[in-house]
């Protein structure tokens, strides 16, 4: 029998323990075991169905304010712990205390937030959408759509990189729409997540129930689906594939929402000026060093106008240059860990798999570690690839999943485009330039291809969010290769837990609506 902590899940409002031998989390510089996870032998079914018969109901009860308080207590129950958080994501992702602050407090802004917009949708229990309209020429009969809160619960299959962020950026509008709420977190990184649901259950915020957490193997979860229930999945196109193919939503049409790649772009427009050009480099080698590159909405391509690629080629990798790399305990260290060491060589694959058809502008390898063994610590310096041909189709498809990023030029601005769409579809671009109308141009270009479009010039330069950071106010998502899906957007992300329905009658039926 291991002495390794087994965390336990929570499903239909109680604590259990998987029965098998489980997975152990490692820490991924140190290599020491941390906790165990199992999900073997839960009750999936009779879990699923307590959170539809009891928990919905219970949620549904409330109006969005009164959702929207339980939203600001959760939010003050996990930031009570805080430091316990910090001290898990150091362990467990291997990452430096900013990049912890990127997932944790993120996680704690978005919720946060929804609790602040759910104030403001006050004591009701449906929401309308739209007028009425009148449905012939006597305008006593007519149609009013409404959006009312599911009657099943949402499942999230959630990936390994945020395991706070994750968690909350779903939850929140899930929680306020009345909706409760079943999580499976990344095994490699599921402690976080175990422990801020394990805080908040054990705060009695929600009724028992709404809130529930499964690590472990992902078996048997979507055949506990039903027709009512929704499915958000982020992680790889690969995954993803087979989830599509599911009868959960291929024969029982369960709604689904779904995050899978995305080689995200960086381009400098022509004639940008030297302060874009170093706002663009200050942006690529940050997006390649926050939480080792790990994030869905990193810069993967770089795309300059062919005059400036050598310029841009040591502006970024002067900055990379400065990045140590190593033990996130010590406070000399800027960049940690991939968090395991099957992404360590997932990372390792795809730099060699682009190098096939780019060269090293910045030798990641050539990065001393700090306090950590080469031998055991999953980290790796960032590495800057470029190749004056932008043609190969492998340097837009391919996905490094890590601290890489590839510099390509371009020569007229619409060549430069074309090249941003070859990534099929994206969460984010980001556009750097001086040119109103330029860049104004160009976002309206790259809308049709992107979840977001960033735009950055010398103005807003103290001002802007981030490439990558995802703010809850604005969409998340993207079209093709991204998944096709969306999340956040403000008080939109609320419209996947709902269902909208025309009510047509009379009109002093709709005007109690």
């Amino acid at each position: 029998m291991s002495t390794i902590e087994l965390l336990p899940n929570h499903l239909g409002g109680q604590w259990h323990h998987g029965q098998g031998a489980g997975s152990t989390l490692l820490d991924p510089v140190l290599g020491t075991p941390l906790v165990r996870v199992d999900a073997t032998g839960l009750d999936l079914a009779a879990g699923f169905a307590h959170a539809r018969q009891h928990a919905g109901p219970a949620l549904r009860a409330l109006s969005y304010a009164q959702r929207a308080d339980l939203l600001a207590r959760a939010a003050q129950v996990l930031q009570s712990h805080r430091d316990d958080y910090y001290a898990i994501a150091t362990a467990n992702s291997g990452t430096v205390k900013n990049d912890s602050a990127v997932d944790i407090d993120g996680g704690l802004f978005t919720l946060s937030t929804y609790a602040k917009l759910g104030q403001s949708l006050g004591e009701r229990h449906h929401l309308l959408d739209g007028e009425s309209v009148r449905l012939g020429k006597d305008p006593l009969f007519q149609s009013q759509h409404i959006l009312s809160p599911i009657r099943g619960l949402a499942l999230f299959i959630n990936a390994f990189n945020f395991p706070s962020w994750g968690l909350w950026e779903k939850a929140a509008p899930a929680l306020l729409s009345g909706v409760p709420v079943v999580v499976k977190p990344a095994t490699a990184t599921a402690w976080l997540t175990q422990r801020m649901v394990q805080d908040v259950v054990n705060a009695g915020i929600f009724p028992p129930g709404a809130l529930s957490v499964v690590c472990g193997s992902s078996a048997g979860l979507l055949d506990a689906l039903t027709p009512f229930d929704v499915l958000s999945f982020t992680g790889s196109a690969d995954t993803a594939g087979v989830i599509r193919r599911h009868a959960a939503l291929a024969e029982r049409s369960v709604r689904s929402n779904i995050e899978a790649d995305s080689v995200n772009s960086a381009l400098l427009l022509p004639d940008a000026g030297d302060e874009a050009l170093d706002l663009l480099a200050k942006e690529v080698a940050r997006e390649m060093t926050v939480k080792s590159g790990q994030k869905c909405t990193a810069i993967r391509r770089v795309f300059v106008p062919d005059a400036l690629y050598e310029r841009a080629a040591q502006a970024i990798s002067a900055r990379l240059a400065k990045t140590t790399v190593g033990n996130p305990r010590n406070e000399s260290v800027r960049m940690g860990a991939l968090v395991s060491r099957s992404q360590f060589e997932a990372v390792q694959a795809g730099l060699a798999q682009l190098q096939t058809q780019a060269q090293v502008l910045h030798d990641g390898a050539q990065h001393a570690l700090i306090d950590a063994d080469p031998a055991v610590a999953c980290c790796l310096g960032p590495t800057l690839l470029g190749s004056r041909d932008a043609g190969p189709a492998v340097l837009h498809d391919t996905e490094v999943f890590g601290p890489v990023a590839t510099l390509l030029p371009y020569g007229t601005l619409a060549q430069g485009l074309d090249l941003v769409r070859r990534g099929q579809g994206s969460l984010v671009a980001s556009v750097y330039g001086q040119a109103a109308d330029a860049l104004r141009h160009a976002a309206l270009d790259l809308a049709d291809s992107h979840g977001r479009v960033h735009v950055i010039s010398p103005d807003v330069a103290a001002l802007h969010t981030g490439h990558g950071n995802v703010m809850p106010q604005s969409l998340h998502g993207g079209p093709g290769r991204a998944g096709g899906g969306e999340e956040l957007g403000g008080l939109r992300a609320l419209g996947f837990y709902h269902r909208r329905s025309a009510i047509q009658a009379a009109t002093p039926v709709l005007a109690g609506l």
